[in-house]
């Protein structure tokens, strides 16, 4: 079963993060609809950022946003669908590959992508989880208002999620807003005061 072999693969620690996704895709090629294909395509980017491969990874992500568009009635395994529809992880998948090479504007584009794919009220946590990741990214390009926007939306997000890292995500926010609270920017008060009392009562 595919499902097996893949998991054998991604446990054994003889391989490298690289190898595992190359094998998988190439194990996963011609045995599992396009979606599940588009899955394994963007870890494989992923690894190709990692190592320095821009244009290859560009491609490979590339490749598998196509796929999500290739057969989109197609049935997909019960297991590609752990962390919501396949469409939502690749956005979320490609977002890291763009952060890894440095883009963070379009990092912030397929992050937001993320978060409208996935149904908020099943996957609140990992919702505000791409939420703050799209508004890191916003914030490393240097656009303190539209991080704001997004941090608070992610808070809205995080009502009633009890969440170590949500948590910490509210902790490490607050830290990247340190610098800016003595520009006394209106967002950034707001946006620290909620934090706050988001950690007091969580």
């Amino acid at each position: 079963m595919l499902r097996t072999r893949v998991a054998s693969i991604f446990s054994d620690t003889a391989w490298t993060p690289a190898m595992r996704a190359e094998t998988g895709l190439n194990r996963a090629k011609g045995r599992v609809d396009a979606q599940t294909e588009a899955l394994f395509r963007v870890v494989h980017a992923h690894t190709l950022a990692k190592t320095g491969k821009r244009r290859a990874a560009l491609a490979e992500a590339e490749h598998a946003r196509a796929l999500l568009t290739a057969a989109p009635g197609d049935e997909v395994p019960f297991w590609a669908l752990a962390w919501g529809p396949p469409a939502a992880s690749v956005y979320s998948r490609t977002a890291k590959v763009h952060e890894t090479l440095g883009d963070h504007r379009t990092a912030a584009e397929q992050y937001a992508l993320a978060t409208t794919a996935r149904p908020a009220d099943t996957y609140a946590r990992i919702v505000a989880l791409d939420l703050v990741a799209g508004a890191e990214a916003h914030l490393k390009r240097g656009s303190i208002e539209q991080a704001c926007a997004t941090w608070h939306r992610a808070i809205d997000h995080m009502d009633g999620v009890r969440s170590v890292r949500t948590r910490k995500a509210v902790s490490r926010m607050r830290g990247d807003l340190a610098r800016f609270r003595a520009r006394g920017l209106r967002c950034v008060t707001e946006l620290d005061e909620r934090g706050r009392v988001f950690l007091a009562d969580t």
